[in-house]
């Protein structure tokens, strides 16, 4: 029997949108409502909206699956291209695709590409050999292997097996286990079309005779080690971290419940900044991100950025990443930054916007200078990235 395709209705991030009472049903609103509430403003039918559902996204792009028959598709204002670019410098996916192979049109796509993309790498691993290492394990043996356990032995001399502790190589080690368990959230998303689900679940297969099935937190992708021979896991668990960042949990139980695909464009746009300037650092600088500054006993933050001189290390920018389109800086990001840049003892703070703002802020608060600069997402975003840089300077 044909499945028959969900219900979709489009929104696009922070703009509002208007529908019928009778395009949405009551019980799919009091589930956003009481599911979603982070990512979306619902405003239910009433006198006020003319008894019409009023839906705005709260900066988050991607799919969520609100029932097997209606989901929500939230699209970017930022061009596809330019999003995927943001994702590669985020993720530092490095994967270097030909002039005009990564032609899509729409977010679902991008998460399928990657997805083919992360199977196929890890089927190509699977063929070569999986990375292994070496793991303690302790074990009542009848042979002498490793350490054997001297005081166990002594305290009980009847004991036939004696206790062992020595180290076996395996492949079921986190390393491959954090590849398995992003495939399976993949498997779970339905984002995929057949043929690259097919792609996928034989990737699981493979990994799935050597690999026991855990959960991993994104985190769990960052700060690993790498050498000469796990040096290409270091794409694959970038592209898991991508995954595993964006494929949020289900809100229902059950193993056959789709999972939502979201990404926060706030942070999205902070971690592409941040990477897109450690590999384009101006000559001189180096860049620190998130440095802890403590304020008073009581109250501490984190700086997103900052340009610090090569030489003296000394903190030269402060820079904090908004993306929002006001017409003006808020009071509360000036403050903000102003005490960012006071904690460190800084003369320059940077707010930057993804747009120019129509009354741009360059003036100085006491001996800090705040101004307010663009990092464009709408053109090509190595010139959008020079171009900031000229006015940084």
């Amino acid at each position: 029997m044909k499945r028959e395709l969900p219900l979709i209705i489009e929104l696009t991030e922070y703009q509002l949108a208007i529908f019928d009472r009778e395009a949405i049903p009551e019980l799919v609103g009091e589930k956003i409502y009481q599911n979603y509430a982070k990512e979306i403003d619902i405003e239910f039918p009433n006198p006020k909206t003319k008894y019409k559902w009023q839906l705005k996204s709260r900066g988050v792009v991607g799919n969520i699956p609100i029932t097997p028959e209606f989901h929500i598709v939230i699209k970017p204002k930022v061009p596809i291209a330019n999003l995927f670019g943001m994702l590669e410098y985020a993720y530092e996916l490095k994967i270097n695709f030909p002039k005009g192979q990564i032609e899509c049109e729409s977010l679902e796509q991008v998460y399928e590409r990657l997805a083919n993309i992360l199977a196929h790498k890890i089927l190509e691993r699977c063929r070569k050999g999986l990375y292994r290492d070496y793991l303690p394990k302790r074990e009542n043996l009848s042979y002498i292997r490793g350490r054997i356990d001297v005081r166990e032995a002594v305290q009980k001399p009847w004991e036939v097996k004696l206790k062992c502790h020595y180290n076996e190589q395996t492949g079921d080690i986190e390393d491959n286990q954090i590849m398995a368990w992003t495939l399976f959230i993949i498997g779970r998303s339905g984002l995929c079309r057949e043929s690259v689900s097919s792609t996928v679940r034989k990737a699981f297969h493979a990994l799935q005779g050597f690999v026991t099935l855990k959960s991993f937190k994104p985190q769990a992708c960052i700060d690993r080690n790498y050498h000469r021979l796990n040096q290409d896991y270091q794409i694959l668990h970038a592209l898991c971290r991508f995954f595993l960042e964006n494929t949020g949990p289900s809100h229902e139980k059950g193993d056959r419940e789709m999972l939502p695909f979201l990404i926060n464009m706030a942070s999205l746009y902070e971690q592409f900044v941040a990477e897109w300037l450690k590999a384009n650092t101006p000559k001189g600088f180096f860049v620190q991100q998130q440095r802890r500054v403590i304020h008073d006993e009581n109250y501490s933050d984190r700086i997103d950025l900052l340009l610090c001189d090569i030489e003296t290390a000394q903190v030269q920018y402060v820079l904090d990443t908004k993306y929002k389109a006001p017409d003006r800086v808020a009071s509360s990001d000036r403050h903000q930054i102003i005490a960012y840049a006071t904690a460190v003892n800084c003369k320059n703070a940077i707010l930057i916007y993804p747009q120019d703002l129509k009354q741009p802020l360059d003036k100085k608060f006491g001996d800090i200078q705040v101004r307010s600069l663009k990092f464009s997402l709408d053109d090509d975003l190595n010139e959008a990235g020079k171009t900031f840089l000229t006015f940084l300077r």
